[in-house]
């Protein structure tokens, strides 16, 4: 008899929680609405499309950068120039900072202009002559 009553506790005591588990379970009707909650904020398949354009943009304008500042930095004269920021977007490359001449500034645009996807390059270098100390 008392074996039967400790059993029957234990199979209570882990009975319990899984039926309070299941009245906190969401209803059918809850369910619907909160499916309803959720469509509402996802994108549509229009969003997602241009959201897909944007991130390959990205990429796109990313790796272009990447192939410009590594062509600059390829190049003997260039190599030192560590003053110049690359910016590019639908092939568009802007070059931003500070050079030591204007030859440095138009070979920094010449070199940019050769590389694969550039299809124009916005010069915003400005020339400013080293201070000798």
């Amino acid at each position: 008899m008392m074996k039967t009553l400790i059993a029957a506790s234990i199979a209570t005591a882990f009975a319990l929680p899984a039926l309070a588990q299941q009245s906190n379970l969401p209803n059918d009707k809850e369910r619907a609405q909160n499916r309803e909650k959720v469509q509402d904020k996802l994108p549509t398949a229009e969003e997602r499309a241009g959201n897909r354009r944007e991130v390959s943009k990205s990429a796109a304008g990313a790796a272009l950068t990447t192939k410009v500042k590594t062509a600059l930095a390829s190049d003997a004269g260039m190599r030192t120039m560590t003053n110049i920021d690359v910016d590019s977007a639908d092939g568009v490359v802007t070059l931003k900072g500070k050079v030591d001449s204007a030859d440095l500034k138009k070979k920094a645009e010449e070199i940019a202009k050769k590389v694969d996807g550039v299809k124009r390059v916005k010069n915003e270098l400005k020339v400013e002559a080293k201070k000798s100390s």
